[in-house]
């Protein structure tokens, strides 16, 4: 294994061992499990939030705002893109042609679109005055590392600044926003939980 693979080895090691952390730290806090008799299904509630719950027109948020949604998924199939383009980094040369260049476009793609959101953070004031020093850091991290996992792939010569960002990226992730990544499962879930043990929540229900 080379520097570049202690580096990132290092860098794994850190997010696992941070985000293990959290983890003892979530799971050590109290619980106290609803008494009241289940009007619902869990298992329906959990399947809604983890696929109906997360289209578009499932949250008002998401209706009202409809670029922000589509800007927030292009961007997280960019980080995806962005990952594997890593994982596979040593077999760059012997990939396939249609696969590498599906990853630049993706990693590209996320990387405009976490640009994009990074400039309305400061174009827009109601943005902006809700944004934290963590949220512009955050993005700008991970859009320069979307954007070098496909400028990497197209200039080999680039894959140093490709993995020092994968580097970064990963030890940043159980210090600052990037985390939210561990979190999404267990808030999904517990929204999914409990509103569909109180039947609020069920695969393929409308709700406004």
């Amino acid at each position: 294994m080379g520097s570049w693979g202690w580096v990132l080895a290092g860098a794994c090691a850190v997010a696992v061992n941070g985000l293990a952390r959290h983890l003892v730290l979530l799971l050590g806090r109290p619980y106290r499990p609803e008494m009241a008799r289940p009007a619902g299904s869990v298992a329906q509630g959990v399947l809604y939030a983890f696929s109906w719950g997360m289209l578009p027109w499932a949250k008002e948020s998401t209706r009202r705002h409809m670029l922000a949604y589509l800007r927030g998924v292009v961007f997280h199939l960019g980080i995806g893109a962005a990952f594997l383009a890593l994982l596979v980094g040593p077999w760059r040369a012997q990939g396939a042609g249609p696969l590498r260049w599906a990853l630049v476009t993706l990693s590209a793609g996320g990387a405009m679109a976490g640009l994009g959101g990074l400039l309305a953070r400061v174009v827009e004031t109601r943005l902006r005055r809700l944004s934290t020093p963590d949220d512009f850091f955050a993005v700008a991290l991970v859009s320069l590392f979307t954007l070098a996992a496909a400028a990497a792939i197209v200039v080999p010569a680039l894959v140093p600044a490709f993995y020092g960002l994968a580097a970064a990226t990963l030890a940043y992730i159980p210090f600052g926003k990037i985390r939210h990544c561990f979190y999404f499962f267990f808030a999904r879930y517990f929204f999914g939980a409990g509103f569909g043990r109180r039947g609020v929540l069920r695969w393929g229900k409308v709700h406004e």
